[in-house]
């Protein structure tokens, strides 16, 4: 597939399924802060992840992402702050963000805790003609030339436990419906960034001496689009080894993906994790699967006897 169509593509799919213009992980569940600037601190020390995803690997110009985050609890844990950067390109389109996230914990009870987070955020859309591959030799509309952009935009969300064994969440990664097309015409409507609605839930249910059973459930909506859900369930042994498998629905027949996952907490800082999905729609002859990879490390020793399971992470 040419990259020019791939371009095309991405600037048309903005005004056709709003959906798809935020940034999608299958371990959401141990990448909360990319979607919840509540989550900022909730470790109880400072905590660094990092995540690469490589989707539709056979497809030239496919979707890339790459991201960095830390966050870390401050003032006697009732305050959280974080920052996220990270990387997103597809064709010849480059996504960049930088995010600062800041969270409160407004109750801090034993049995039940809620934060509440704001984040500001700071992108660059570009896009680079010159890179392009067009059907003929020569291509006037492209003309070698870089088109960059940026804007600023803020977020909030709130983010709940209870008794350790179950969380939930309620986010909004960016309010303001910025602008983002390149078309200059006033009289000619162009792509704007479009508010996703995140809902995401989860828990421990114990099944044994060293095993739990870790359900999750991530709900995303935007206007005029159809409401994606991701649905995992892993199984945690001694808590050091996680497996599992995950439903994405949409998509064009019995969903988007059926997807594998595994985690393996290295020592009680450091943990790796892979993922990989199994397309389910029409794609899946031309585009084939898409694999994660994350890195998860506590940048200091955890105190004996601090509460927060790896889970909630």
């Amino acid at each position: 597939m040419s990259k020019f169509y791939i371009v095309a593509l991405l600037f048309a799919l903005p005004l056709a399924l709003i959906g798809q213009q935020e940034h999608r992980y299958t371990q959401f569940m141990y990448n909360k802060l990319s979607y919840n600037p509540a989550y900022a601190g909730i470790r109880g020390v400072p905590t660094m992840t990092a995540m690469y995803r490589d989707q539709w690997f056979k497809l030239d110009g496919a979707p890339r992402s790459a991201q960095i985050s830390m966050h870390a609890p401050v003032f006697k844990q009732r305050v959280g702050v974080g920052g996220m950067l990270s990387h997103h390109s597809i064709g010849l389109h480059r996504d960049v963000q930088l995010t600062a996230s800041y969270s409160y914990n407004i109750i801090a009870g034993d049995e039940f805790s809620m934060r509440v987070g704001v984040s500001g955020n700071l992108r660059v859309l570009s896009i680079d003609f010159s890179k392009a591959n067009p059907l003929v030799s020569y291509d006037p509309s492209l003309d070698d030339k870089r088109i960059n952009d940026a804007y600023a935009n803020f977020g909030m969300g709130i983010y709940g436990t209870f008794q350790e064994r179950l969380y939930f969440g309620f986010s909004v990664p960016r309010v303001v419906r910025n602008n983002i097309g390149v078309n200059m015409d006033p009289n000619i409507t162009t792509a704007r960034e479009s508010q996703h609605f995140y809902g995401t839930t989860g828990g421990i249910i114990p099944l044994g001496k060293d095993l739990n059973l870790l359900p999750a459930v991530l709900i995303k909506y935007v206007q005029n689009a159809p409401i994606d859900v991701d649905v995992t369930v892993n199984l945690e042994i001694k808590q050091t080894v996680t497996a599992g498998v995950a439903y994405r629905a949409g998509g064009d027949g019995l969903g988007e993906s059926l997807n594998l996952l595994a985690y393996w907490q290295v020592n009680p800082r450091i943990g790796v994790g892979a993922a990989y999905d199994l397309t389910l729609t029409n794609l899946r002859s031309y585009a084939g699967g898409s694999f994660e990879m994350m890195l998860y490390a506590d940048l200091v020793k955890r105190k004996k006897g601090m509460s927060n399971p790896r889970f909630f992470m």
